[in-house]
């Protein structure tokens, strides 16, 4: 034995079995903390590849159905809808008729999951206006705010009736959620969740996205969406959209703002989200399809760091996916 009185600290104890690894986890995965997001086309015939984010696709109404069936099966908490009409004009009005694509889709949703998961809707403007931009345009092109709101209060109705658990307000307008709350409240639909993407950053991950949605965007959405280089901001929109009435606050996209995130969920008093978005996705994808990564490890690995953050729930497209390792014990 040493005469010294030093005893070198061994944290590789905890490390030297899987079971002990398992035993000691900081951070756990579980299905019900994800949610998919789903893209549905109107007119599709079937499922239609995307071919900058390989392994999804825009789903037709029926191919919804089994989407839903398995994420349900899988144990994932939630779906995320996003609608794809066949067409587009200026203020949108695709969004608010009953019969336009996401509300059409809602209601599929809805009946196919039978309670087994949350069916979340994207409330905003952007899919649906022939300019691409998440809101009205003003005489002089630039996105109005106050107008916006009155289409996002007619939105959350129509997608409320059409049995929306959770609105999910994208649009980053000033006032959004207190506007839906009050167009919610004041047509009796007190249980219907809100949703605020609140620091939603002007980011170049979104451009998968954009293929998915087949965007007609012009210019950028830079007067509305966080600057990238700011952290304290992204703290200060989910505060004011908890003061407001938010009943779950987001960060968007996950991977390159953690910090934000840790932010964030340090400071709320609601559940915290995070997108982990198409860009996210694809160079995962890109990397894995020529050899470069482990997959399924990355993937694992990806999630779980937005979790570690302080995610409490994660929106990824491989939930569904991700789910079923979770459950055969392959993500540990």
């Amino acid at each position: 034995m040493s005469d010294s009185p030093f005893r070198p600290t061994r944290p590789r104890r905890l490390r030297e079995t899987p079971a002990l690894r398992r035993l000691v986890s900081e951070t756990r995965l579980d299905p019900a903390d994800l949610v998919l997001p789903v893209f549905v086309r109107e007119g599709a015939g079937g499922p239609l590849p995307i071919s900058s984010m390989p392994g999804v696709v825009q789903h037709s109404l029926d191919s919804l159905k089994g989407a839903i069936a398995e994420a349900a099966e899988a144990g994932v908490g939630g779906v995320m809808l996003f609608g794809v009409p066949e067409v587009r004009d200026a203020i949108g009005s695709g969004a608010t008729d009953p019969d336009g694509i996401l509300n059409v889709a809602t209601r599929v949703a809805v009946e196919a999951a039978g309670g087994a998961l949350v069916v979340q809707t994207d409330l905003c403007l952007d899919e649906f206006t022939d300019h691409g931009h998440c809101g009205v345009l003003d005489a002089l092109g630039r996105v109005d705010n106050d107008a916006t709101l009155e289409r996002y209060r007619d939105m959350a109705l129509a997608q409320a009736a059409a049995g929306s658990e959770l609105l999910g307000l994208s649009g980053m307008m000033d006032g959004q959620v207190a506007a839906v709350r009050e167009a919610l409240d004041d047509a009796g639909f007190l249980n219907t969740a809100i949703l605020a993407y609140s620091a939603k950053y002007a980011s170049a991950y979104y451009g998968p996205f954009r293929d998915a949605v087949e965007s007609q965007l012009q210019g950028d959405r830079r007067t509305y969406q966080l600057d990238p280089g700011n952290r304290r901001e992204g703290l200060r929109e989910a505060i004011i959209d908890i003061e407001e009435g938010a009943d779950v606050v987001m960060v968007k996209p996950a991977g390159s703002y953690l910090d934000v995130l840790a932010d964030v969920s340090a400071a709320s008093e609601v559940p915290v989200w995070a997108y982990q978005v198409s860009g996210e996705y694809s160079m995962i994808e890109a990397a894995a399809a020529h050899g470069w990564i482990d997959r399924k490890r990355a993937v694992i690995e990806s999630v779980r760091s937005i979790k570690r953050a302080g995610a409490d729930a994660v929106l990824t497209y491989w939930a569904t996916e991700l789910a079923k390792w979770i459950r055969a014990g392959e993500a540990a």
